[in-house]
């Protein structure tokens, strides 16, 4: 398989992220295992960081798939493959983001202003897999 120079390039950048991925989550067991008060004690916030973890790994990976599957639908039109080349590992930075820091006081009872990253990564990650979709379309009816 061979791929492009983009792929490959932006497929390295997202492996280094993994290890930030596998802190996240020894963190969040060390917040469980020691009782933190300001973790446990809030389910908004256990659910949001949970949630905000979760969303971090499961979009890495996907845009490792998506690299690929760029490659393969290629040629394309420029403006169209960046969009989908880049739009799901926007959205694997501002979806937890706002999950994360919309709760970040350890008071938090309501999301606060950064939950509209969130939704920017949420119209990210949608205009990214219907861009692929499309082009690997376009790419098999030729």
């Amino acid at each position: 398989m061979n791929l492009s120079r983009e792929s490959r390039i932006i497929s390295g950048i997202l492996l280094l992220t993994i290890p930030s991925i596998q802190y996240g989550g020894t963190y969040l067991l060390h917040l469980l295992t020691s009782q933190d008060r300001a973790y446990v004690g809030n389910p908004l916030r256990q659910g949001m960081f949970r949630a905000g973890h979760a969303h971090a790994g499961v979009l890495v990976i996907l845009s490792l798939l998506c690299q690929v599957l760029a490659d393969a639908a290629l040629p394309a039109p420029g403006g169209a493959v960046w969009i989908a080349r880049l739009g799901t590992p926007i959205a694997a930075v501002l979806i937890p983001v706002g999950f994360f820091l919309s709760v970040a006081s350890p008071s938090a009872t309501a999301p606060n202003g950064w939950i509209a990253s969130l939704w920017l990564g949420v119209i990210s990650l949608a205009s990214s897999v219907l861009s692929l979709g499309v082009l690997l379309i376009r790419s098999g009816l030729r």
